[in-house]
């Protein structure tokens, strides 16, 4: 019962857990933007679940991901890559875009 409730503590605490007790994996989905394409153009998640995007600019432009219903943005370099983390959504659907190519369509997010 002490260990459990110490487990409990250690998030509060700003410490990690001890070896061998880990989070439960989170969903990870790539995303590849190309010179204003984004691949894949939709991206079906699992609704209410934390997941992670990986973000990869393939293309030969800086590429800033964009999304103002989801609040998040991030700008990467010719080559760069890096990830954004979401908090569970509603079901529903959620536009993103590279905001340095706005003459390209939008993509998007389904939660179900």
């Amino acid at each position: 019962m002490r260990r459990a409730a110490a487990l409990l503590l250690l998030p509060l605490l700003g410490l990690a857990a001890p070896a061998g007790i880990a989070r439960a994996e989170q969903p990870v989905f790539s995303i590849v933007f190309r010179d204003g394409a984004i691949e894949p153009a939709e991206i079906v998640v699992p609704a209410g679940v934390r997941f992670k995007l990986e973000l990869h600019n393939a293309g030969e432009s800086p590429i800033e991901f964009e999304s103002l219903v989801l609040r998040k943005e991030k700008v990467l370099a010719p080559g760069a890559s890096s990830f954004i983390v979401i908090r569970g959504l509603d079901a529903g659907e959620y536009e993103f875009f590279d905001d340095f190519h706005l003459d390209m369509p939008p993509a998007r997010l389904i939660a179900r």
